[in-house]
């Protein structure tokens, strides 16, 4: 099975707001490379399902706004219209047909006769490894199963783009993740473009080319997953996306000065400032080590790895990673030594 050239979409001042009046999206920008799998990551009613419905044809843009793919204006076109392949997080699949009979739906609606549509849909089955179940009912089948249903179905049709609407929520912890790398691996090798609604960050960083963090029916940042995570636009991005430690103080003559102690850092002096670091940029030790110094609060064993909480005066709360097989004790004194690289101040 081959998919037809990845499309390039362009978003073009596209608002929405519905007949209740509840706005949805601001008029925003946006362009979505050919062969790119681009994330749309927020919070719930952010409107990154709003624009992804756009972007499919399901929804109408407010005036003025458009939609094009290679640089046709596609606006007025419905979602069969476009050719695009859409996965929804309920999968939608019809539970009185087949599986293949359900791969084949969309090639149906397009009008590709009984035995091409069937031979179509049997070879992406076959190349989602589940040509076996073919024949199945869809309420005979485990949720991992109708995921890849649902997604063979959408590229059945050979489409231009695939959108893909939080598809892994209905599912357990390690079939996420599982199958996560499976749609990578599948993506890449078909050089399709993809726009990938989600919430978990994780699943973000780990499938986009770029990724597109909303707010409040705009977009906050757009950039590749190391530049969402280690340098956000703002305090909002950095809380989304992963974990973030903040410490208020002053930067006089290279050093950023807070009351848990004293950090080197680059730049001019600031009367006021704000340090901001992830919690693998910290290196514990011993407190005459360091130039910070903080109290453990709690230790969090995950494995390879320990979660520290560590708690400083004025209520700073910061969270650091420790190897799995360093003593922490609740109550006693902590050193904690900053990679230089992987902080920013504000």
């Amino acid at each position: 099975m081959t998919a037809a050239s990845g499309a390039a979409i362009t978003v073009s001042g596209c608002g929405k707001t519905f007949a209740d009046g509840t706005r949805a999206l601001t008029p925003l920008d946006l362009k979505v490379r050919a062969g790119e799998t681009l994330v749309l990551l927020g919070p719930s009613g952010c409107g990154k399902t709003t624009l992804l419905r756009l972007i499919a044809g399901l929804e109408t843009p407010d005036a003025g706004g458009r939609i094009l793919f290679d640089g046709v204006d596609v606006t007025a076109l419905p979602i069969e219209k476009r050719n695009v392949g859409m996965v929804f997080q309920s999968y939608a699949l019809f539970p009185n047909m087949s599986v293949v009979d359900n791969v084949a739906y969309g090639l149906r609606v397009r009008g590709v006769g009984p035995a091409e549509r069937r031979a179509q849909a049997a070879g992406v089955l076959e190349m989602m490894r589940i040509g076996q179940l073919s024949e199945r009912r869809i309420d005979q089948l485990s949720g991992g199963q109708r995921q890849r249903v649902a997604l063979a179905r959408a590229l059945a049709v050979r489409p231009r783009a695939i959108l893909l609407d939080e598809p892994l929520t209905a599912l357990d912890a390690a079939l996420r993740e599982h199958l996560r790398g499976e749609i990578d691996a599948l993506l890449r090798r078909l050089a399709i473009t993809a726009v990938y609604v989600t919430h978990d960050q994780a699943e973000a960083l780990a499938l986009g080319d770029r990724i597109v963090v909303m707010r409040n029916g705009a977009i906050a940042q757009v950039g590749t997953p190391r530049e969402v995570y280690f340098q956000p636009a703002d305090d909002f991005v950095a809380d989304f996306v992963g974990i973030t430690n903040r410490l208020d103080g002053a930067v006089k003559g290279g050093r950023f000065a807070t009351e848990a102690g004293i950090v080197p850092v680059a730049g001019p002096d600031r009367p006021v400032a704000r340090l901001l670091f992830r919690p693998e940029a910290a290196r514990l030790c011993p407190p005459p080590e360091a130039g910070l110094v903080f109290e453990v609060r709690q230790v969090e064993f995950q494995g390879a790895r320990q979660r520290v909480i560590l708690a400083g005066t004025g209520g700073v709360r910061i969270v650091a990673e420790a190897p799995a097989d360093m003593l922490l004790a609740p109550g006693a004194a902590v050193g904690l030594i900053l990679d230089p690289a992987r902080i920013a101040l504000v």
